[in-house]
Formats: structure tokens, C-alpha cells, sequence
């Protein structure tokens, strides 16, 4: 029984090295910078913009990140691939509606912000781009094996 315990144990601490951290992922560590930016964007709007416009864009913002790790917490690949769209959708409300729109209305005080936003946001795109066709490829290739 005590072999049997120390077998699975050892199996567990192996399968543990091979998994990577939220923390740790490239696209989880830009989704958080855009936040950082984003709410140096929102937090510099007066109240009737953040209620009209301000709000919804740091909501988008936001929940790019919230979808990704929930994306990754997620076991089966279909659940996983959900979020990850769904991470996608608002990366673009939040970059390709709502900014541009506070930044036609000259709404964005700090252009700075909004130029760091636009690269975060163009490197996150592709980063997740990537990020779901390395799930799918995964799954081809676990298929494969299978056969």
C-alpha cells in the first residue's frame, strides 16, 4: 500500500513540474498590464465619462484577463477554447471600440497611456492568436497518438 502511495505521489509532483502557472504565462502578464494602463485611462476621466463610456472599457478591459484564467483553469479543451474567444471579444471592445472612441471624443488626457494601451493590446491579440491554436494543435496531436 505504502509503495502504491509513493507511486502516485511521485506521479503527481512529475505531472506538477510539467504545469505551467497562470502567473507565469506571457499572455496572463500582458492582460494584467493592460489593466494597469487601462486604469490609468479610466481613473483620469471625469464621472460623466467613466459612467458613459469609461466603465464599459475598463469592464472590457478587465475581463480579457478574467476570460483568459478562466479559460486556462478549465480542463476540457472546448471549455478552455470558449473563454479564450470570449478573452478576444473584449480585448477588442475595449481596444477597438470603446478606446477609440473616448480617444475621437478627446476624452484621453494622457496620449502616452493610450499609445501603451494600443501596443499591449496589439502584442496580447497575437499572443492569444497563438495561445488557441497551440490548444487546438495539442488536441490534433493527442488524437493522433491516440490512433
Amino acid at each position: 500500500m505504502e509503495i502504491r502511495i509513493l507511486i502516485e505521489t511521485k506521479k503527481l509532483v512529475e505531472t506538477k513540474r510539467n504545469y505551467i502557472k497562470l502567473q507565469d504565462l506571457e499572455i496572463y502578464k500582458l492582460a494584467r498590464e493592460l489593466s494597469k494602463v487601462g486604469w490609468k485611462i479610466y481613473e483620469r476621466l471625469n464621472w460623466q465619462d467613466k459612467k458613459t463610456m469609461g466603465d464599459q472599457f475598463i469592464t472590457a478591459t478587465d475581463s480579457f484577463g478574467a476570460n483568459v484564467a478562466e479559460g486556462y483553469g478549465r480542463f476540457h479543451y472546448l471549455d478552455k477554447i470558449k473563454f479564450f474567444y470570449n478573452a478576444r471579444g473584449s480585448l477588442m471592445e475595449a481596444n477597438d471600440y470603446w478606446l477609440e472612441l473616448m480617444n475621437e471624443r478627446n476624452k484621453i488626457a494622457d496620449k502616452k497611456s493610450y499609445s501603451e494601451y494600443k501596443v499591449i493590446a496589439e502584442k496580447a491579440s497575437l499572443k492569444l492568436q497563438n495561445f488557441i491554436s497551440s490548444t487546438y494543435r495539442v488536441i490534433k496531436d493527442k488524437e493522433t497518438r491516440r490512433n
